[in-house]
């Protein structure tokens, strides 16, 4: 089973998230993948977005680090988030729309189960403002959680639930064992570290550049371009081996 993150992993990482488009030569190599193997792509954008950008409906989406799910065989995960959690962003969100509004550059992008607040094209000086305003509403809301990643922060539901977690449970849901299967993920970014402890054990993490911080990844590669050429690698040898 392969699992893959989006932006930084299949598209390069761009200043507009909206921008990020999935090179056409990773898109034919993702084609090929899905049809000898279970292809995903977890991203922390929405699932109908990245579904949007990848285009392909034989893969599996997941959207929020995992907390929307949607695929071929009509997956549907068992963590839910309840209605309280859903007020919450959507307060959170008007907030710091308000209080950040006069930050040039930085974009707080209302998803449906997190809210992610880019401060990539924000100026040195600025970017505490954008901190202090996100952990000054997070601490208003008990259900919700802080997560971090390249230049981005995130406010997302407080709940035991993550691209490992996900990850997890698509092997399970797949009917795949660890005694005749094995799940490899490929991201790049800190919230891909949560799939790379949890696959520690049975499965193959790659991280795609660094992140700056340790991380439990098994291998690496460079950047984007590298990921194209071991999808075609990664390809050319499972079907050589049938």
């Amino acid at each position: 089973m392969l699992i893959l993150d989006y932006d930084g992993t299949l598209s390069p990482i761009v200043p507009n998230p909206d921008d990020a488009v999935l090179p056409e030569a990773s898109k034919q190599c993702l084609i090929k993948l899905a049809t000898v193997t279970p292809v995903a792509v977890i991203s922390g954008r929405d699932r109908k977005d990245v579904e949007t950008k990848v285009a392909l409906p034989q893969l599996i989406y997941a959207g929020s680090h995992g907390l929307d799910m949607a695929g071929p065989e009509g997956l549907d995960i068992p963590q839910k988030v309840d209605s309280t959690i859903l007020e919450s962003l959507k307060t959170a969100a008007h907030n710091l729309k308000r209080q950040l509004e006069d930050v040039k550059g930085c974009i707080v992008e209302a998803k449906k189960y997190a809210i992610a607040v880019h401060f990539r094209n924000v100026a040195d000086k600025e970017v505490e403002k954008v901190i202090e305003a996100v952990s000054e509403e997070l601490a208003k809301h008990p259900s919700l959680k802080k997560g971090t990643g390249k230049k981005i922060l995130e406010l997302k539901p407080a709940i035991d639930w993550h691209k490992g977690r996900a990850s997890q449970w698509l092997f399970e849901a797949l009917n795949l064992h660890d005694d005749d299967a094995i799940a490899i993920f490929i991201g790049d970014d800190i919230t891909d570290e949560d799939a790379f402890e949890s696959l520690h054990q049975g499965g193959i993490g790659i991280l795609v550049g660094s992140h700056g911080e340790p991380t439990a990844a098994t291998f690496s590669l460079e950047d984007t371009q590298a990921v194209e050429k071991f999808l075609e690698r990664m390809y050319e040898l499972l079907t050589s081996s049938n």
